[in-house]
């Protein structure tokens, strides 16, 4: 007899009914814990994996993620909310944080979206005593098991997702198909339309208790439940790139709230509402910081000098290679006169005095020979050593940030100058008849 057999009493014992609702036929339940909030949610291991249900046993669902195995014990961690499963095969798994599943009720199922409850986030820096995350550089031979996800984790229900063009067609070709019905091939309009068709996207926005937004994190809608992580870093002020990395420094413990938006062919649509969650530190620093505001302070500081010389490093960058394209075009295309090579001669001088003064004596550098440190190498260790620090900041590294204010003033006054005059000569180039040069924006005004 391989039927699950499960019985509920709600008399102490003196009568009993089965619960075992909706369960498959062949299934024996071996374990069964409950909730120590809900007493209606149970959860059951049975030969065929794990089920929980939170109506009292009426209606089972068998828990995702979890391989159809035996599991012969569960147990529950009460202070985190965690799941535990051990199966028949000694293996062992955890489902972190099944709080949400309290609140699976059909009020909630049948909006077209819902956020549960956000557990508090703890705030730490994480170690990485091999090296890197995980196993770092150990090998595939030393196992450890992955720890729970650090920072904020939305839970978040969709009821539907939007589909693309192309998912739509296939699914009625799919059909057809099925019922032994010609299918029609799409129209070119039709694959137009597929072509430029966009993906739904969801946009979780992080603003502080103030309302200031810090952050946007993208994710792709799935129909059911997903989790999403937000790393508790803000935004990064490096110069933009498409999929780039865009963490910023950690936050400060305090109050905080998420939106959910969903983006769908340019059109944003709120289908969450304002949230609020705590962000709490773990308390485990050697040297706290006496004041979150100093520390603050400073990670805006540094945020804002790393938006403003970052992005210069990139202009910099450009200009040399126009300058070098330009230099090209006056050196071999007829009727330039060769003249403006002088001048180009002269800027280019400038910019490697300004390029010294931007990323260090790149000359010295090869023959290791010890140079004055370079407003990035500056700026780049600051960053580096409040990027997750806890503690205030020092007496060295505010000397270090005046230093790069300072000589980002020397720098400007010199590449200002030079790019003004590189636009001159770049003026009368226009005069004549070149091929395109890379850097211009108002090609070929006539």
């Amino acid at each position: 007899d391989f039927k699950p057999y499960l019985m509920r009493s709600y008399d102490k014992g003196k009568t009993w009914v089965s619960i075992t609702g909706n369960l498959p036929e062949r299934g024996t339940v071996y374990c069964v814990r409950q909730d120590h909030v809900d007493a209606n949610l149970l959860f059951i291991g049975t030969e065929f994996g794990a089920f929980y249900t939170n109506d009292g046993g009426k209606k089972w669902f068998k828990l995702a993620g979890l391989p159809t195995i035996a599991i012969y014990d569960l147990d529950i961690q009460k202070r985190e909310n965690d799941l535990v499963a051990a199966s028949f095969g000694r293996g062992f798994y955890v489902l972190d944080n099944y709080a949400p599943l309290r609140d699976l009720s059909k009020t909630n199922l049948e909006k077209k979206a819902h956020l549960f409850s956000v557990k508090d986030a703890l705030l730490y820096v994480q170690a990485s005593p091999l090296g890197d995350s995980g196993i770092g550089s150990q090998g595939a031979s030393l196992y450890t098991a992955e720890n729970p996800t650090f920072g904020a984790i939305f839970s978040i229900y969709m009821k539907e997702t939007s589909k693309t063009l192309k998912k739509i067609r296939q699914e009625k070709e799919a059909k057809l198909e099925k019922d032994k019905q010609a299918v029609p091939y799409p129209s070119l309009e039709e694959m137009h339309l597929e072509e430029n068709d966009e993906e739904a996207k969801l946009i979780l926005i992080i603003k502080e208790s103030s309302g200031k937004e810090i952050k946007r994190i993208e994710a792709k809608p799935a129909e059911g439940i997903q989790r999403i992580a937000w790393n508790l870093k803000s935004q990064s002020t490096n110069p933009i790139k498409v999929n780039g990395y865009n963490d910023g420094f950690l936050v400060t413990a305090g109050d905080y709230s998420v939106e959910v938006l969903l983006l769908k062919s340019g059109v944003t649509e709120t289908i969450i509402e304002k949230t609020n969650f705590k962000v709490k530190s773990l308390n485990n620093h050697a040297l706290p910081a006496k004041s979150n505001d100093e520390l603050l302070s400073m990670r805006k500081e540094v945020a804002e000098l790393n938006r403003t010389i970052s992005g210069m490093n990139r202009l910099f960058s450009e200009t040399e290679e126009k300058m070098e394209l330009m230099q090209e075009a006056v050196a071999k295309y007829p009727n330039v006169d060769l003249s403006i090579l002088k001048d180009l001669r002269t800027i280019d001088l400038n910019l490697d005095k300004a390029g010294i003064i931007l990323n260090g004596d790149q000359t010295l550098a090869e023959k290791e020979i010890e140079f004055v440190p370079s407003i990035n190498a500056r700026l780049g260790m600051v960053e580096y050593q409040v990027y997750e620090s806890s503690t205030n900041p020092t007496k060295t590294q505010k000397d270090n940030l005046q230093i790069v204010r300072e000589e980002y003033k020397e720098f400007k006054s010199i590449f200002d100058v030079n790019l003004a005059n590189l636009k001159l000569i770049e003026d009368k180039l226009e005069q004549l008849s070149i091929p395109y040069i890379k850097g211009k924006s108002d090609w070929k005004r006539d």
